[in-house]
């Protein structure tokens, strides 16, 4: 029992003094990696800063700040382990880092496939930071671009953080992708209205407005002869195409509009909807040539309706037989 401890105890001094003597070699070489993480930051902050200016480089800045850092970390990583186990070459090392790599790839294959949906984002730019975006039910302006997730700020100031791999294989709606937007909103008026009067002074409202654009032109198009109203658009476009500028100016376009027709006595109907009630129990019923919207035609009188069970009709028969005996 004792010599199975004192071998142990050993094993265990051994260990220590290896473990001494590797302690400088270890301490240089967290110092030398320290100093390549810190060189690998400091130059994807130089990236970043001199592509800041430049609005078409800026993504691609991001990238090649990235990579540079990752690089120049995953170099300094090589250098520290060579110095504390000088006895291991450089091919071991991309040996085990490939050997490794193909295990990792599987249990992170998700996280790679962001990984490089977000590096195709970043290169092939189909929308930058600051644009405003809409993504399947998620709406908001792009605050930031990483390798692994894209995140948004939503207009009611909620941060929505959406995957890569997401982003780059569906359908992504870009409402800033261009320096001019139009938009669009339906009016209706009556079907006794001017059609024309209507549409001169609805024109007339939109051009008295500072964020409608006069180039392109707006326009005023009848869409619909609806129920009860003739259906009118009204597009006009407006620039920047941020969403609080379409909010305003959709504000003053429909209160400008709803106005004019108003003063100029153009009706702005409620939907409307006439309901014919008709008891079909007339000799007529059938015969169309002699029945107007479901009513008998001609001067017949109109009969009197009935219930559903006919106790109404009945009373009634026996009260008009009571009178006739009555009166005979």
């Amino acid at each position: 029992m004792k010599a199975e401890i004192s071998a142990v105890w050993a094993k265990i001094q051994s260990m220590i003094d290896g473990l001494i003597i590797l302690l400088p070699n270890i301490v240089l070489a967290l110092i030398v990696f320290a100093i390549f993480f810190f060189f690998g930051r400091a130059i994807k902050k130089a990236v970043r800063r001199l592509t800041r200016n430049h609005h078409q480089a800026r993504n691609l800045g991001l990238v090649l700040g990235r990579l540079a850092q990752g690089t120049i970390v995953l170099v300094g990583l090589f250098i520290a382990l060579s110095i504390v186990i000088p006895t291991l070459k450089a091919g071991d090392l991309v040996q085990l880092l490939g050997i490794s790599g193909v295990a990792i790839g599987f249990a992170f294959r998700d996280i790679l496939q962001n990984f490089l949906a977000g590096i195709l984002i970043l290169l092939t730019e189909p929308f930058r930071i600051d644009d405003q975006i809409v993504f399947k039910n998620f709406e908001g302006t792009v605050e930031n671009i990483e390798t692994r997730a894209t995140t948004i700020l939503t207009y009611d100031g909620r941060r929505i953080v959406i995957p890569n791999a997401e982003l780059f294989t569906n359908s992504v709606t870009v409402n800033t992708a261009f320096d001019k937007r139009r938009t669009e909103y339906d009016f209706s008026i009556g079907y006794g209205d001017d059609i024309d009067r209507a549409k001169q002074l609805m024109l007339e409202a939109l051009y008295s407005i500072n964020e409608v654009l006069k180039d392109p032109a707006p326009d005023v198009l009848v869409v619909q002869l609806a129920e009860s109203t003739v259906k009118i658009r009204v597009r006009w476009w407006i620039a920047p195409p941020r969403r609080i500028d379409d909010m305003r100016s959709r504000d003053k376009v429909i209160c400008a509009i709803k106005k004019k027709l108003v003063e100029n006595g153009i009706d702005l109907p409620y939907p409307t909807r006439q309901i014919l009630f008709h008891d079909q129990t007339e000799e007529t019923d059938g015969d169309r040539s002699q029945q107007r919207e479901g009513w008998p035609a001609g001067k017949s009188k109109v009969p009197k309706p009935r219930s559903i069970g006919g106790s109404v009709g009945k009373v009634s028969q026996g009260r008009s037989q009571q009178d006739d005996n009555g009166q005979s």
